[in-house]
């Protein structure tokens, strides 16, 4: 017997999800059916951002459409790359004349299909840049020919930081190469309590002992890179941040954005708990948490577990993080 979930039909899950977000927020966003993508209600005059990806991991990214992020969102099905002809008639759907910057996480599905949609909308006289997002430090230094880091959380300071940059009028060179710079600055590293089980299953996609966590994992329920014991949060904490400290070279003195994300099913409690011991781990460290962000925006499903990221921060970065947003997910 299938988990039991708030489905109808699997089939139909995604786009009858999708109509449920324009109901609810009707004033920030439209769904277009066929082909599948998300656009902002009312395009204002500026280079337009675009993203997406399988679906699954919302809010990202449908839930970051809006004022000071993203122009259109494409979802592909669960788990699932969106494709090329969806791609391509949501950058004509979200260009104004002046470019669109594709915000693509490093997975091959969307590496591939975002590429393509490019080629098309440069046949479409549509001048495109493509930021690639590859934090996940779990999968760093792979052997040659593997695809790299993958993209996760980082994602959500890239749309958000560049959305701000948009808005203020920055060209689609400037953005792109704010983007670029983003993704350099920050990695993220993942752990998981239990398993995700996709609709219409009924098992989740790997199962954990008793006492065990499974580290480094992705956002699409795949294994991590090996399991540790059940700890303390403080210790789960530590195993977290001390590869990302390492790995962007933080010393005392030195400021971060803050990322404490959800990975879908872990209470509002619990990523607190998370931001805690983090904070107090990199006080030790002399590192500051310049600005933080604690909640469920890139998930798994029902996953649970969290992630967290650390971007490398500075006055421009923090400055474009704090200038206003507005959509179905954040505001402020």
């Amino acid at each position: 017997m299938a988990a039991r979930q708030l489905v109808n039909d699997p089939d139909d899950f995604v786009r009858e999800a999708l109509e449920g977000l324009q109901r609810a927020h009707p004033g920030l966003v439209r769904y277009h059916e066929d082909p599948a993508y998300v656009v902002r209600a009312r395009q204002p005059d500026k280079v337009a951002l675009v993203s997406g990806g399988g679906s699954g991991h919302e809010p990202l990214h449908t839930g970051f459409v809006g004022s000071g992020m993203l122009d259109a969102a494409v979802p592909g099905a669960v788990f699932a790359s969106p494709t090329a002809f969806q791609i391509r008639a949501a950058i004509a759907a979200a260009d104004r004349g002046r470019g669109v910057l594709l915000i693509v996480k490093n997975y091959t599905g969307d590496v591939l299909n975002f590429r393509i949609a490019a080629e098309l909308a440069a046949d479409d006289g549509i001048q495109t840049r493509t930021v690639l997002v590859d934090d996940d430090l779990a999968t760093d230094g792979q052997e040659d020919g593997a695809p790299g880091r993958r993209g996760t959380a980082a994602v959500v300071a890239v749309e958000k930081i560049c959305g701000a940059a948009a808005e203020n009028g920055a060209s689609l060179d400037e953005l792109a190469a704010l983007g670029e710079r983003i993704v350099s600055s920050a990695r993220t590293l993942a752990l998981a309590l239990e398993a995700c089980t996709q609709p219409g299953q009924d098992r989740p996609s790997f199962d954990l002992p008793d006492g065990e966590i499974e580290f480094g994992v992705g956002i699409h329920g795949e294994h991590g890179v090996g399991r540790r014991p059940y700890a303390p949060v403080r210790e789960l904490v530590g195993d977290l941040t001390k590869p990302l400290v390492a790995a962007l070279g933080l010393d005392r003195g030195d400021e971060v954005i803050a990322i404490v994300n959800g990975l879908g099913a872990t209470h509002g409690l619990e990523l607190s708990v998370v931001h805690r011991e983090l904070g107090g781990f990199l006080d030790g460290l002399g590192v500051r948490i310049g600005r933080a962000l604690v909640g469920s925006y890139v998930t798994a499903l029902d996953m649970r577990g969290c992630s967290i990221t650390l971007l490398r921060a500075d006055d421009e970065l923090l400055a474009l993080w704090d200038a206003p947003v507005r959509t179905p997910a954040l505001t402020w």
